[in-house]
């Protein structure tokens, strides 16, 4: 992006149409008996894209993730994957999940592993599977258990894409990886899911390595949700303004201020737009790291949620100058 470019804030980003929904949430709650996992949650997360989904421990990530697996049943409201209710037939066979324990029988070898998936998945690609395995130099005749971290996390890959999912769920699958297997896998993930057009929603608590492979987001603190849409498009709906000696920019007036920081990055006031910024100056685009920490030490910063991650019809939006409009 030019930083010399003006900038108009929450009505700028435009969202790609609306096209099939992946994932869709409408009133999503979850209680237990310790209180509310995640309550009044409603999004849509489009077919094709790779989902950052973020927030603190105990935020409602894995809560979201049972619920899309349908490991776990809702409170309140519904939730569908590709239209089709999670545990269904359909959904099913379209959704594969990895979870952070990457469970894998120790005393198969990669090979029977391998096998143990094309005999349980009718739409199994062996070459896709294979490939995964091999780009690793993982020995096919390897007992699992004798595998690295690195190696069995690509085997667990492996059997999630030869699976051929259209749906792919990650639950901290590289948090025990070493950052250069974490890359290299990071990589693998990114191209088999351009190649496949496969839907990715990953749970990580690694944010500057979110920026490499996720081109959406979303957020989630204290049980609700808190950011939601394409990644530059929430980033072009915020600035960080430096702070220069005597106090905060007169220019951060018009803003709304969501988080002020020093001592640590780069220290200055992240807003969100509420008009035009001059980028350039003392306002510069945030980082998505910078952006997913401001959200995250503010939870009581009001939620931002893009047109594309609304739920229902693309047409009831509200739009800002023929221009699709962030909502804050």
């Amino acid at each position: 992006m030019d930083h010399a470019e003006t900038h108009y804030g929450s009505g700028a980003g435009l969202a790609r149409p609306a096209g099939e929904s992946a994932i869709e949430a409408q009133g999503l709650g979850k209680k237990y008996r310790r209180g509310w996992a995640l309550r009044d949650v409603s999004f849509r997360l489009p077919a094709g894209r790779v989902c950052g989904l973020v927030g603190p421990n105990g935020a409602g990530k894995s809560t979201l993730m049972g619920l899309a697996t349908s490991m776990i049943r809702p409170t309140t409201g519904a939730l569908r994957v590709f239209g089709a209710a999670p545990g269904s037939t359909e959904a099913v066979l379209r959704t594969a999940f990895l979870t952070q324990e990457k469970p894998l029988f120790k005393r198969f070898t990669v090979a029977e592993t391998l096998r143990l998936g094309r005999e349980l998945n009718p739409r199994w690609d062996q070459v896709v599977a294979e490939g995964i395995v091999q780009a690793g130099q993982v020995p096919m005749d390897a007992k699992i258990g004798t595998l690295s971290g690195g190696q069995r996390t690509r085997v667990a890959f492996a059997l999630a894409f030869g699976k051929r999912p259209e749906l792919l769920i990650l639950d901290e699958p590289m948090s025990d990886l070493d950052p250069l297997v974490r890359r290299e896998l990071m990589t693998t993930l990114t191209e088999e899911a351009a190649q496949h057009g496969t839907t990715v929603l990953v749970s990580s608590h690694m944010l500057a390595e979110l920026e490499y492979i996720c081109d959406y987001l979303l957020v989630i603190a204290n049980g609700g949700l808190r950011l939601a849409g394409e990644v530059e498009e929430l980033r072009a709906a915020h600035a960080l303004f430096t702070t220069p000696e005597g106090g905060p920019s007169p220019a951060v007036a018009p803003h709304r201020v969501i988080d002020s920081r020093s001592g640590e990055g780069r220290p200055g006031v992240l807003v969100r737009l509420g008009g035009p910024v001059e980028y350039g100056g003392q306002a510069e685009p945030p980082t998505l790291e910078e952006l997913l920490l401001a959200y995250l030490r503010s939870p009581d910063a009001p939620p931002l949620i893009a047109p594309s991650a609304q739920v229902g019809d693309i047409h009831d939006i509200i739009t800002r100058d023929g221009k699709k409009a962030v909502t804050a």
